[in-house]
């Protein structure tokens, strides 16, 4: 799932008013008007009103920074935009484009109101790395550190890439610095304006004449980075943490990208989990649940002393409050299901089968469904009544 800040192509700490510029341009370009049957740009157009939606709204922007798509769940993220269809998105969000005039008007316009200008270096690429996590740190958060393999700033050339500083550079000449090269068209619709970063400078605007040795003039070198990573407490496997800039260095000076921490849920000696809620199996004896007993429980926090009830029947679900995990959004906790297997013996003795023959036909061992209706049903019965 794409970082919404990379969907508009703005910086973390980017303002409301750069944030909504981002959307309109995003909006100008993908408009379904503009690409008549072209299902890419239907897409890109949604992501950004679905990005746009969620960094325009401060509480929601403030959730998607610290925890990711994961802290924006059931408000038009992470599952969907909340929006139906693309007269729906531009209902939402038409004071984007103001009074001043129709969509159309930039769509057909004859220039482009603004240049992109030069931009010295080009982009890293984003990472992304998985962090297995036991249960017991999901449940309570945990702090990791982290090896990450990379590229990083040379240290040699300062990350410039040139061996003798801006003096290694010369201003590119097939886009005389601009960075980018313009193609101008006309239609009966009027003029277009197409602008392309320049092939020979790669969008920097300047060509480099001595490049430095360590690093052959990309201005990084590959290496290996120890950092920290918080986890927050309720995070779900496939749930990611974006550390932004943390990812591969840019060429020469460039924007590093970002690294996308993808959680890992490792498997559990003692539970499954569901959700918010862990579900443990438990074996009793026939002995111990015809009689009752008190026995010990594994909990994500040590043991637990859990009473047993006499008469118990295999397949009961005991609930255990609040000791699953924490909801990511809330204060609420899952709880710890508990479910009882009778066990029953396999390869006995002369001695056990002579004591069972004896109660063989005795009346208290006659089944007798009437007397626990209430408990007489469906697994899955049993579960729908945990939950109401």
């Amino acid at each position: 799932m794409r970082d919404y800040y990379d969907i508009l192509g703005v910086e973390k700490g980017a303002s409301a008013e750069e944030i909504k510029k981002a959307y309109r341009k995003q909006a100008l370009q993908y408009h379904p008007d503009r690409n008549p049957g072209d299902k890419s740009a239907e897409d890109n157009f949604k992501s950004a009103a679905e990005a746009y939606e969620i960094l325009s709204d401060p509480s929601k922007r403030q959730r998607y920074d610290r925890f990711g798509h994961a802290g924006v769940r059931g408000n038009g993220a992470a599952g969907g935009s909340g929006f139906h269809d693309i007269n729906d998105i531009f209902g939402a969000f038409s004071d984007i484009f103001g009074s001043g005039g129709s969509i159309f008007d930039d769509v057909f316009g004859a220039q482009s109101r603004q240049s992109r200008g030069r931009g010295h270096g080009r982009p890293g690429s984003d990472l992304r790395i998985k962090l297995p996590l036991t249960l017991e740190e999901i449940a309570e958060g945990v702090e990791k550190k982290i090896k990450v393999p990379k590229y990083v700033p040379c240290k040699s050339c300062e990350g410039r890439g040139a061996a003798d500083g801006n003096n290694s550079y010369a201003t590119c000449a097939t886009c005389q610095g601009a960075g980018e090269v313009r193609h101008v068209t006309r239609s009966v619709f009027g003029q277009f304006v197409n602008v392309q970063a320049c092939s020979t400078c790669r969008g920097e605007g300047r060509i480099i004449r001595n490049k430095c040795s360590i690093c052959a003039g990309e201005g990084r070198v590959k290496s290996t980075e120890t950092m920290d990573v918080n986890v927050p407490p309720g995070v779900l496997e496939g749930h990611y943490l974006t550390l932004r800039g943390a990812g591969n260095a840019g060429i020469r000076g460039g924007q590093a990208g970002h690294l996308r921490v993808e959680i890992i849920e490792k498997r559990h000696e003692h539970f499954t989990r569901e959700g918010l809620d862990l579900f443990h199996d438990l074996y009793l004896s026939f002995p111990d649940a015809a009689l009752g007993t008190e026995v010990e429980v594994p909990t994500l926090r040590g043991k637990a002393r859990l009473q047993i009830d006499a008469g118990i029947q295999s397949g009961k679900i005991l609930r255990m409050r609040d000791r699953g995990i924490p909801d990511i959004e809330s204060s609420r906790r899952g709880d710890q299901m508990v479910r009882v297997h009778v066990w029953t013996p396999v390869n006995l003795g002369d001695a056990e089968k002579e004591m069972l023959e004896k109660i063989r036909f005795s009346g208290a061992f006659t089944p007798r469904p009437e007397e626990i209706a209430a408990d007489d049903r469906s697994f899955f019965s049993r579960v729908k009544d945990v939950f109401t």
